[in-house]
């Protein structure tokens, strides 16, 4: 009868035990690429998804104003969770009809405090440009895309989700070839 008692009471503790850490892995594990609360009068800053093979370094994104072709635009790039002494790398890059800023393209990040970034693009075109973050962190490399979308959506994007209906019935998407 003791000894029926002890394993039961050794199985609640070993469930207890598994829920907490089962629960503590769900909050670290959440979908982080949502927009954080904004500042009064600013936008949201936006945290970029993380893989778990990555460098372990978090990026937080803002563009702040609309982007106009030929004016530059500002984008704030918060950079945390850096743990190696060493400290972590970061590497910038454009596409899509952008163009960075005096700053530079490469920057040292300090181990243990987010670093803060005000970062100038200036776009030359309408349409979708991406600015390219790559951080590095113990040998390990993770790419973030900040799109900045110039003048109005493409119809092509906008039509997306517009569902047509075939003759026989069935639900087609139209999607206008690049």
């Amino acid at each position: 009868m003791i000894a029926s008692a002890v394993r039961k009471g050794a199985y609640v503790s070993s469930f207890a035990l598994l829920t907490l850490a089962l629960s503590s892995f769900a909050s670290a594990s959440s979908d982080t690429s949502k927009p954080e609360k904004a500042a009064a009068g600013r936008a949201a800053m936006t945290t970029a998804p993380m893989k778990a093979n990555g460098s372990g370094v978090v990026v937080q994104f803002r563009v702040d104003g609309t982007p106009q072709v030929g004016a530059a635009t500002s984008v704030v790039l918060t950079l945390g969770g850096v743990t190696d002494p060493a400290g972590a790398s970061l590497r910038l890059q454009t596409e899509g009809g952008l163009t960075l800023g005096a700053a530079a393209s490469t920057v040292t990040l300090p181990a243990g405090s987010p670093t803060t970034l005000t970062i100038a693009v200036t776009p030359t075109a309408d349409g979708i440009g991406y600015v390219h973050v790559f951080t590095t962190q113990y040998g390990a490399t993770s790419a973030t895309s900040i799109p900045i979308q110039v003048g109005k959506t493409s119809p092509a994007q906008s039509s997306g989700n517009e569902l047509k209906q075939s003759p026989s019935g069935e639900k087609i998407r139209s999607m206008q070839v690049k």
